[in-house]
């Protein structure tokens, strides 16, 4: 092990503040820090607003809503693949792909040249007429979607796509209630804060009317779960009572939702049922196994649709499967999806059945620029590189190794209270000791962020309580790349355990 530098150099800028360059060793951390994997890439020479301005703009000019990660904000000027690069030039691996959004490698050549072809033959018709892009790509996406889901209507954003299934599921079914689960994260729009569950994303405003929120069933957090419970390569430590082949907690889970049937439904009223197939925002948190197929199977019989929230799980990023609702042994009525869609372009679908896309021919519905030429080319072109790339199999390889690796933490750290995932959808729960599960303090939890940043790796954050690592790299991401990312995180804990764990 060799002290980290720029582009895999000598000591970080943050080291050499706080050490001598040169050294051997490091005084600030209580062993050496990994060093970074050569990449072969030059960055492109910063040529942009100085740093200074950029920040002066930020406080000025742009609605500050939510503030930019990090106590000292980046400034991300480049990006090649799984790596991210500052107005100094300075590399960072990223392993949180721009909120699990690229998916196959920032300016990936194919995507990039795809999209460049189209943006030098047509940006931009809307779907008045036919175009090549959009219809090509309707019938590959669709493709790979099971049984009959194959109709398909394009928008621009995850909250947009969801906010689409609410009305669709609405409007087919004549009925209004939704469920919903809680600690869910659905959008921002009026309608999908609504749908969504986390306070912290809910403002203080009256909502849509005719949505109710079940008991989330999260085995590490949650009232019932255990060391059986989930479809992950890693398991919590709670204590479980389940045999292989049965789930207690999701029983118990179950009959809770039963109970919103129960008591705050009205007969004959509902619309849908929406979940995430693994909750992103929420902290990659995983229901145990079973659940949402005997909550699917309740839904229909009482007259409502199912519909996946695939915006984060979709295109082969949880590994086995291409889509999280079949790790779930589950086929929905509706599917959203977005995000890792289009690499980083602005695109979303909502993807249903015939049936249920007849509920349309009532009055006319359209948006101007779902379906965007160019964002289809591109998008096409992503599913493309998925399967001739290997993707969703580096995708389960290279996630696996991840979560293997992270699960030797937690048992070395009382700070890591759970590490969880499916591929490259991992969530590391901080905790400021195992037995109560108590989240860890927002201020110990963004110095080791911090830390990781200043050593030259991103990392996520979400939870309830901000207290999830979340690491959602692209899925071009290496194994080499991800042992110096546990490296690194590694570093950080052992540099503030001491502190926050008096």
């Amino acid at each position: 092990m060799s002290l980290y530098g720029v582009n895999g150099t000598n000591f970080s800028s943050w080291c050499i503040r706080k050490c001598r360059p040169g050294l051997k060793s490091c005084r600030v951390f209580s062993r050496a820090v990994p060093q970074m994997p050569n990449f072969e890439y030059q960055p492109k020479k910063y040529l942009g607003p100085s740093y200074e301005k950029m920040q002066n703009i930020w406080a000025t000019n742009i609605i500050s809503a939510f503030a930019p990660h990090f106590k000292e904000p980046l400034l991300i000027h480049d990006g090649k693949m799984q790596w991210l690069f500052d107005h100094t030039g300075r590399r960072y691996l990223d392993m949180f792909g721009g909120i699990v959004t690229v998916s196959v490698g920032h300016c990936h050549p194919k995507v990039s040249e795809a999209a460049a072809q189209q943006l030098n033959t047509l940006w931009h018709t809307t779907n008045i007429y036919l175009n090549p892009k959009l219809h090509e790509y309707a019938a590959k996406l669709t493709s790979k979607l099971p049984d009959d889901l194959k109709v398909v209507y394009f928008v621009n954003s995850g909250s947009e796509a969801n906010d689409f299934a609410v009305f669709l599921a609405r409007l087919h079914t004549k009925n209004s209630d939704i469920i919903s689960l809680r600690n869910a994260y659905h959008g921002m729009s009026y309608v999908t804060m609504a749908l969504t569950a986390q306070s912290s994303w809910r403002n203080s405003l009256p909502l849509a009317p005719g949505f109710h929120h079940t008991m989330n069933p999260d085995v590490y957090q949650g009232l019932w779960g255990g060391s059986h419970c989930r479809d992950s390569p890693v398991q919590t430590t709670r204590h479980c009572d389940c045999k292989p082949d049965e789930c207690n907690a999701c029983d118990m889970y179950y009959g809770q939702l039963e109970e919103i049937f129960k008591y705050s439904l009205r007969a004959g009223n509902l619309a849908g049922f929406f979940t995430e197939t693994i909750q992103g925002i929420g902290g990659v948190v995983q229901f145990p196994k079973g659940f949402l197929k005997k909550a699917y199977e309740l839904v229909r019989t009482n007259g409502g649709v199912c519909i996946a929230d695939e915006v984060q799980t979709g295109f082969g990023r949880t590994g086995e499967h291409f889509w999280g609702f079949e790790m779930h042994d589950v086929i929905p009525d509706i599917v959203t999806m977005a995000k890792g869609i289009c690499n980083g372009l602005p695109m979303a679908a909502v993807v249903t059945t015939p049936a249920l896309a007849q509920s349309l021919k009532g009055a006319y519905y359209f948006n101007t620029f779902g379906g965007n030429p160019v964002s289809c080319a591109a998008g096409l072109t992503v599913l493309n590189v998925i399967e001739e790339e290997k993707i969703q199999e580096n995708a389960h390889v290279v996630g696996t190794h991840l979560l293997k690796k992270l699960a030797k933490l937690r048992d070395q750290f009382e700070c890591i209270g759970d590490v969880r995932g499916k591929g490259l959808m991992i969530g590391v729960e901080m905790v400021t000791d195992k037995e109560t599960r108590t989240p860890l303090p927002s201020n110990h939890f963004v110095d080791i962020w911090d830390d990781c940043k200043n050593m030259g790796v991103l990392i996520g954050r979400g939870g309830l309580y901000h207290n999830v690592f979340r690491m959602t790299p692209p899925m071009c991401v290496t194994r080499e790349d991800v042992d110096f990312a546990v490296g690194v995180f590694e570093a950080a804990i052992q540099k503030h355990q001491k502190v926050f764990m008096k």
